[in-house]
């Protein structure tokens, strides 16, 4: 079971290391990456003028599979890390908060949804 995890949690990683790229590519600033709160974690935070998207990224064997696993349960915990993470960087009060997602999966360019979800 060990190995399995591990794997897993690499595979996370190079996910968000080409999210994080993706993310560039568009002209997006990566604030914070892998920010752990006591209420969850934030894989990304990115900045693109007034605009402050926290990224969740989804890796599975295929992007559809990866598009369900965000279910109602974990947006809300998105949504209270955003909170926390607000709450400790006053200087972003005032900008455009979103909630975006990227989904990837092996062998398959990622796929970047804007506005995800509402809050």
């Amino acid at each position: 079971m060990r190995e399995k995890r591990v794997r897993a949690y690499k595979s996370g990683l190079v996910a968000e290391i080409l999210a994080a790229l993706i993310l560039r590519l568009k002209g997006y600033a990566i604030v914070a990456q892998r920010y752990k709160t006591p209420v969850g974690e934030i894989d990304l935070v990115a900045l693109k003028g007034r605009r402050l998207a926290f990224v969740e990224v989804k890796r599975r064997k295929t992007r559809e599979d990866a598009a369900w696993t965000l279910p109602a349960k974990q947006r809300r915990r998105i949504v209270r890390a955003a909170q926390y993470w607000l709450a400790g960087h006053p200087d972003f009060t005032g900008h455009d908060i979103a909630f975006d997602v990227v989904l990837t999966a092996p062998r398959a360019w990622p796929r970047y949804i804007a506005n995800a979800f509402l809050v």
